[in-house]
C-alpha cells in the first residue's frame, strides 16, 4: 500500500473538554473540523498513523523517531492526569524509515530519546481519533533545527517507506500556527503573527507546498510559529502527488492560530516536485565575483577553500590593509533561497585582524553552526553571504536608547550573553529586539540583566 490520507491539525490542550472546562466552546469550529478529520481517519481504517509533533524530543541537527513498542501519555501538565492515552508503535516502519533517511543523507533515527511519555501534540489528535477508530499503531516523529528542505525530503522518505509496506498509512501533521496573534494572548502580539497565519492558511487552502518552503526564517521566528516544519514533512510525503486540499477551519480567539485541513490524494503530478522546483528557481545569488566587496569575497573564498580542502585559508597580500591592520567582532551569515543556512560571529575580536575574523567565522558558519548540517560542496554556488563588522559596544540604561535599524543589542546576565544584530527583517521594535536577544541567552525578562548597543557595517 502507500499513503491513503494526510491531515493538518492543531493541538491546544483546552480543546479536550476535561481540560477546557467550557473554554473549548470558543473554538467550536476547530472542534467540529477535528471531529470531521477523526471521522475520516476512522473510515480510512489505517494500520499506521504517522504523527509529526513539535513537542517531543527536539534536536538542532537530528529528526527523532520515537523508539520502542508502546507509550503512554496524559494531560497531568494541564490539570487532568486521569485523561490518559496509550498507543503501540510500529517499530518495523520506524526502522525502515531510519534506513531510508540515512540513504538520503538526512540525520534521523531512534537514538537520543529523553522522555518516553507521549506529548500533548500527539495526545490531542489521538484523543479525537480514538472516538472513531483504535485499531492502529503510530510512528511519532519530532521536528528539528534542520532546514525546511531537509524536512521536506524526510517526508519523501516517509512516502517511500509507505510505498514499500503492505500497510495503510495516514499522516497527521500536528502543529499550531502563530502564537502572537493578540496582545491579550499568552505570547503577546507581533504584526508578523496575523500575516503569517493569513499566508499559511492561504497556502494550505491552495495546496501550495512551495510556499511552505519559502517563508523567511526571521519572519517565522518573529511570528512565533509552531507547526510549519510539521506541515512541511507532510508536504514532502505528498511530493509528486496530485492532491485536493481542504482548509476545514481556522480560528485564533486565544491569540494562537489553529488550522484544520485535509489533503486527498488523487494520483501522480510531475509538476509538484517542490524541492526540485525550489532549487531550480533560485540557483544562485545574482552577484558575480566582480560585484562582491572585499569582505564578502573573503568570506566566500574562505568557506569554499575549507569545504574543498578542509584547511583554513591564509590571508594573502591581495587583502586590503584595512582588513589586515584592524580588529573587530565579525558576524558571517549564509543563506540559500532566502533561508538561513548558517550564522556565526564574535562580539569582540578574538583574532589579530578583521581578515582572520572573517575567515574563522565564515568557516564556522558553514561547518560548525549546530543548527544546521555542514555545508556541502554542491551547495557552495547557491550561498549568499553577508558580513557584519561590529563597532565598539557601549552600555545603555534603557530600550529608549536603542534603534532597531541602527543598533544591535547585547544582553548580559552573569555568564549568559545574547546578541541580536540590527536591521533584521521582522524586527521593528526595541522590545522585540531585546526579547529575542534574551531568549537566545536563556535569560528571563524578569531577571536582572544589562544591555549594550553597537553599530555595524554590513557587507552583502
Amino acid at each position: 500500500m502507500s499513503l491513503i490520507g494526510t491531515f493538518i491539525v492543531p493541538h491546544p490542550p483546552l480543546i479536550i473538554p476535561e481540560v477546557g472546562k467550557g473554554q473549548e466552546k470558543q473554538i467550536q469550529k476547530t472542534i467540529d473540523a477535528y471531529e470531521e478529520v477523526a471521522r475520516r481517519i476512522g473510515e480510512l481504517k489505517p494500520d499506521v498513523i504517522i504523527i509529526t509533533t513539535p513537542h517531543s524530543v527536539l534536536y538542532s541537527d537530528y529528526l527523532h523517531i520515537s523508539p520502542g513498542e508502546h507509550a503512554v501519555g496524559d494531560f497531568k501538565d494541564f490539570g487532568v492526569p486521569e485523561v490518559q492515552i496509550e498507543a503501540d508503535y510500529d517499530s518495523v516502519f520506524a526502522q525502515r524509515l531510519t534506513s531510508l533517511a540515512e540513504e538520503a543523507g538526512i540525520p534521523a533515527g531512534t537514538q537520543g530519546e529523553r522522555k518516553k511519555a507521549l506529548d500533548h501534540a500527539t495526545l490531542v489528535p489521538l484523543y479525537f481519533v480514538n472516538k472513531y477508530y483504535q485499531d492502529y499503531k503510530i510512528v511519532r516523529i519530532s521536528l528539528s533545527g534542520l532546514s525546511p528542505l531537509r524536512h521536506y525530503r524526510f517526508g519523501k522518505c516517509i512516502a517511500e517507506a509507505a510505498k514499500e509496506t503492505e500497510k495503510r498509512i495516514v499522516i497527521v501533521a500536528s502543529g499550531d500556527l502563530s502564537h502572537k496573534l493578540k496582545a491579550s494572548g499568552p505570547y503577546g502580539l507581533a504584526k508578523e503573527g496575523p500575516i503569517f497565519d493569513h499566508e499559511l492558511t492561504q497556502a494550505i487552502a491552495d495546496g501550495d507546498f512551495l510556499r511552505f518552503l519559502t517563508f523567511d526564517e526571521d519572519f517565522c521566528e518573529a511570528a512565533a510559529e509552531c507547526g510549519l516544519r510539521s506541515f512541511i514533512i507532510m508536504a514532502g510525503a505528498l511530493d509528486g502527488k496530485s492532491v485536493t486540499p481542504e482548509l476545514l477551519s481556522y480560528e485564533g480567539p486565544f491569540g494562537v492560530g489553529y488550522a484544520v485541513a485535509a489533503f486527498s490524494i488523487n494520483g501522480e503530478d510531475e509538476n509538484r516536485h517542490f524541492d526540485a522546483i525550489l532549487e531550480q528557481s533560485k540557483v544562485a545569488d545574482p552577484k558575480t565575483e566582480n560585484d562582491e566587496d572585499d569582505y564578502v569575497r573573503l568570506a566566500r573564498k574562505s568557506l569554499e577553500h575549507y569545504v574543498k580542502t578542509h584547511q583554513l585559508l591564509r590571508p594573502t597580500k591581495e587583502i586590503p590593509e584595512e582588513l589586515i591592520n584592524q580588529k573587530a567582532g565579525v558576524f558571517v551569515c549564509l543563506k540559500i533561497n532566502d533561508q538561513l543556512r548558517g550564522c556565526v560571529g564574535t562580539i569582540s575580536p578574538v583574532t589579530p585582524s578583521i581578515a582572520d575574523e572573517i575567515i574563522n567565522n565564515a568557516v564556522s558558519a558553514g561547518a560548525a553552526d549546530n543548527r544546521f548540517p555542514p555545508v556541502r560542496e554542491d551547495e557552495l554556488p547557491r550561498l549568499v553571504y553577508s558580513v557584519d563588522v561590529l563597532g565598539e559596544a557601549t552600555p545603555i540604561k534603557s530600550m529608549e536608547e536603542l534603534d532597531v535599524k541602527r543598533y544591535g543589542v547585547i544582553v548580559t546576565s552573569g555568564a549568559r550573553r545574547g546578541l541580536l544584530l540590527p536591521n533584521l527583517d521582522g524586527i521593528d521594535t526595541s522590545e522585540q529586539q531585546v526579547n529575542i536577544a534574551l531568549q537566545k541567552a536563556g535569560i528571563s525578562s524578569n531577571e536582572h540583566y544589562s544591555m549594550k548597543r553597537f553599530e555595524v557595517v554590513r557587507h552583502k
